[in-house]
């Protein structure tokens, strides 16, 4: 199997990475069932990555049918050590304009059928997810918006609705009561098990609309979401490889060994069946 050292995961308007050399499309197998589309495998800026439709090419999966464990797990079976992630959110301050770039630093979680730990039938973990992202992913998207002339804001909060339906408007005004600035429907699950798989995660937040709050904008509509997703599509592509070719090759955060203090039961009362599942990711704790 090729392997890969950074993964992309493409969200609504990125279906593809144009650039890549050496191309090949790999489907992975994982203990939680199928990813949303094969990977596709190439070099970019030098580098080997690993590209994902998150929605699965032609868009064909809702946010809460998405198969986040699969995903994470199989990018971490390609060898990935960091993901930058992708995706389309709806604005939830004057400021922060369709168009806009948004790196967030903290999520809400308001889903509730979903899958977001690798752990269980048998064995407890607890990683800290104090702080969700990791800097260095997130500093060097900020700054390649910055380099490629896309307008960006750093830090934030990002809601993860359930959906597939947007807010109403009392949910949008209470959440930006909160103080968050952005809201999606997808990365929240994506951060947890990238951190639970030890693999450093930032995403960037491209920004389509008002959410329905802003009184001087109409509601929301699908048709009005994927023109500025059209337009956001080629900023993507050009922060992305300009991300590729900014990363360190090594890592100093924490994200490396999230799992070395988070396992909480004994290794011999974990089910034979439960660490051969988990070996990829706790493997090197119980040896």
């Amino acid at each position: 199997m090729q392997q890969a050292e950074i993964g992309i995961i493409g969200g609504s308007g990125l279906y593809a990475i144009p650039g890549l050399t050496g191309v090949h499309e790999e489907r992975v197998s994982t203990p939680f069932g199928d990813p949303s589309d094969a990977f596709v495998l190439g070099e970019l800026e030098g580098r080997n990555v690993a590209f994902l439709a998150r929605h699965g090419r032609g868009h064909r999966l809702l946010p809460t049918e998405l198969n986040f464990r699969a995903n994470i797990y199989a990018l971490k079976k390609l060898g990935v050590t960091r993901i930058v992630s992708v995706s389309a959110v709806g604005s939830l301050r004057e400021r922060l304009h369709p168009g806009h770039f948004l790196v967030p630093d903290q999520f809400i979680d308001r889903t509730s059928l979903r899958h977001a730990t690798f752990f269980g039938d048998g064995i407890v973990a607890h990683v800290a997810l104090a702080d969700p992202v990791c800097a260095a992913v997130a500093s060097a998207i900020f700054s390649a918006c910055k380099t490629e002339g896309v307008t960006a804001h750093k830090d934030g909060t990002y809601v993860c609705m359930e959906g597939p339906q947007f807010s109403t408007r009392a949910e949008s005004n209470l959440y930006r009561s909160w103080g968050a600035h952005v809201i999606g429907m997808t990365n929240l699950q994506e951060a947890k098990l990238a951190r639970e798989a030890e693999i450093c995660y930032a995403t960037a937040a491209m920004i389509t609309d008002y959410d329905c709050w802003h009184p001087g904008h109409d509601d929301v509509t699908v048709e009005q979401i994927v023109a500025v997703l059209n337009q956001n599509a080629a900023n993507a592509c050009r922060v992305i490889k300009t991300v590729v070719a900014s990363l360190p090759r090594e890592r100093n955060c924490g994200c490396a060994s999230a799992l070395q203090h988070a396992i909480l039961t004994a290794p011999a009362a974990i089910p034979a069946a439960t660490r051969e599942k988990l070996d990829l990711l706790i493997g090197k704790y119980l040896k």
